[in-house]
Order: C-alpha cells, then sequence, then structure tokens
C-alpha cells in the first residue's frame, strides 16, 4: 500500500519471536496477525517510556526541591567581604 511514512523490515528473531508469542497470549484476538501484535509491543513500549519519563522528571523535582536552598550562599563573619575583596572591581 503507497504511503509517506518511513516503513521498517524487523527480522523474526528468537527474541523476536519470543516477544510476539508472549504478546499472542496477552492478545489472543490478534494471534494470527504478528504485525498488529509487533505493533501492540511497540505501542505497550512507547507508554512505558513516557511513564518512565514522567516519573524520572517528578523524582528530579523532587530532589530538586529537597535540596534547594542547601547552597544559599549564607557566610559567617566578614567571609562575603573577603571574598569579595579578593576580586578586582
Amino acid at each position: 500500500m503507497p504511503t509517506l511514512r518511513q516503513r521498517h523490515a524487523i527480522t523474526e528473531t528468537d527474541d523476536v519471536a519470543r516477544a510476539i508469542d508472549m504478546a499472542a497470549a496477552v492478545w489472543p484476538e490478534l494471534r494470527e496477525d504478528r504485525a498488529a501484535l509487533l505493533r501492540r509491543i511497540i505501542a505497550l513500549g512507547a507508554e512505558r517510556l513516557e511513564e518512565s519519563g514522567i516519573e524520572r522528571a517528578a523524582r528530579r523535582r523532587a530532589a530538586i526541591r529537597m535540596h534547594a536552598g542547601a547552597l544559599d550562599g549564607v557566610y559567617l563573619d566578614d567571609e562575603a567581604q573577603a571574598l569579595r575583596e579578593e576580586w578586582p572591581a
């Protein structure tokens, strides 16, 4: 069928065949359509990747909030002034 979309050829290696067979157990209505099973595997993988990215971003934000202010630049006594004097104006 003509398409403007890019096509991909996937060789059914042992790992790919095992994944398709496992998918056929999950989606038995697609058991006879291995290409459809591959599309389902890819879609599920994309969902998992998206979820892990969202979770990773949430963990980063939590870590940033937890450490916010830890390096707030508070100096003891005249340390800030001493540091300023080390640099020419």
